[in-house]
Order: C-alpha cells, then sequence, then structure tokens
C-alpha cells in the first residue's frame, strides 16, 4: 500500500501541482484547502505525512497542527510563504517537524517528504512490540526497542522526530552532542544553520519530560557546545 499523503494548502494551484509531483513518486495524495476540511479528512482516512500551508480561512496551519499534535504523531511538514527564522520557530514550536520555504525547489520537497516518511516507516507503532530492552534513568524509562519514553512512569507523548532526538540521548547517557551532530543524526541530511530547528524541539521534549522546564533536570544544554541528558547516579 502506498503511503498516503495529504496536502494543504487554500491556493488550488499549489495543491495540483505538488499533488502531481507525488503521485509521479508513488504517493497516495488527498488534498484539502483550509484547516477544518484537513482536520476531516485526517479523522476519516490513514495518513502518513502531511503537507500544510499557514495562513488559511476557516483554520490556520498553525491551529490545525496544534489540533493534530493531540491525536497523532504523523510527520507534518510546513509549506509557506514565510521565510523569516522567526516564523519558522514557530511553526517548529507549533509542532511541525520541517519547514519549507515558498517558492519550493521540487527535488528538495519530493526528498524531504521521502525522508520523513522513511523515519515515520522506521519507527512505526511504538506500541506493536514488547521490548525488554530498557534504559533507566531517574523519572525517565525509555523502552529501546518499542521506543516509548515514560516518565514518573507516565507515557510521554513525542512526535516522530522527538523520539528520534530520545533514542539518541538515552541510548548515550552524560554524552554532548553538538546540534550540528543531532541534527545530523536524527534528520539524515547535513545539517546547515540548524541550531533553532534543533533547540525548539528541545525545548518540546523539555516540557514534556521536566518538572520544571525551565530548570530541567535531564535534559540540559552544555552551552557552547550542545545537548545531552543527564545521567543519574542513582536509577529507579
Amino acid at each position: 500500500m502506498n503511503e498516503c499523503v495529504l496536502v494543504v494548502d487554500d491556493d488550488h494551484e499549489i495543491v495540483k501541482a505538488i499533488a502531481i509531483l507525488l503521485e509521479k513518486e508513488g504517493y497516495h495524495v488527498l488534498k484539502a484547502y483550509d484547516g477544518v476540511q484537513a482536520l476531516e479528512l485526517i479523522a476519516q482516512h490513514s495518513i502518513q505525512l502531511i503537507l500544510i500551508d499557514v495562513m488559511m480561512p476557516k483554520l490556520d496551519g498553525l491551529s490545525a497542527i496544534m489540533k493534530i499534535r493531540e491525536r497523532r504523531n504523523l510527520p507534518i511538514i510546513v509549506l509557506s510563504a514565510k521565510s523569516e527564522d522567526t516564523d519558522k520557530v514557530l511553526g517548529l514550536s507549533m509542532g511541525a517537524d520541517d519547514y519549507i520555504t515558498k517558492p519550493y525547489n521540487s527535488q528538495e520537497l519530493v526528498a524531504r517528504v521521502r525522508s520523513h516518511l522513511r523515519r515515520y516507516t522506521r519507527l512505526g507503532d511504538i506500541n506493536s512490540v514488547n521490548s525488554v530492552n530498557i534504559i533507566n534513568n531517574g523519572r525517565l524509562r525509555y523502552h529501546v526497542d518499542e521506543r516509548s519514553l515514560f516518565a514518573d512512569d507516565e507515557p510521554v507523548k513525542l512526535t516522530a522526530i522527538e523520539t528520534k532526538i530520545i533514542d539518541l540521548l538515552m541510548r548515550n547517557l552524560g554524552r554532548v552532542f553538538p546540534a550540528e551532530e543531532i541534527y545530523r543524526r536524527v534528520w539524515d541530511e547535513e545539517a546547515y544553520s540548524c541550531e533553532n530547528t534543533v533547540m525548539v524541539h528541545i525545548r518540546r521534549i523539555r516540557e514534556k519530560i521536566e518538572l520544571n522546564s525551565k530548570e530541567p533536570e535531564y535534559l540540559k544544554v552544555v552551552w557552547g557546545i550542545g545537548y545531552k541528558i543527564e545521567k543519574m547516579e542513582k536509577n529507579i
């Protein structure tokens, strides 16, 4: 079964062009022209990736992303004419996994879609396997085979990208990873001006696992070097 991609943009010509591009690559494409319509299609169909614009009627892209993230962790790529770093950071903060600016390069768009779908497929259903390979670290418990994280025995809801970051850091407790290395390993592509992208995802993970995200106990920054998950002396 071909992967299903939902393309959401109020510009019908853009949706049509992207649909043609992705269908040539063998993907099944669903089309929506506002955030409300997108949510309806997500509820009705099995979708593996979403390409979504920001400025749309009825329900804008960022609001739609927040609602999608309440239920699903599938890859979301923002496709927007807004190219400022602040716009990209905002999009990632709302729950997007990637951000492509218009006008887009067709080959780059296809490459990013393929890359995110490959990672999403590789992660699979995190609830489908019973794991015996578990990393305990203080309040955190990470099931390696399932790629599922628990904090104080409560499951932590992570996106596919956040799961990859946690997988890297929990497998290497105490080791500091520069932002560039995290980006290369997680996004599986060369790192260019990636600091903001990595920082936003780190902040989102902190908000989910720390008792106080302003004073993190686990996911820490080593200024000028990178990020690590602190290795606790006594594990629960």
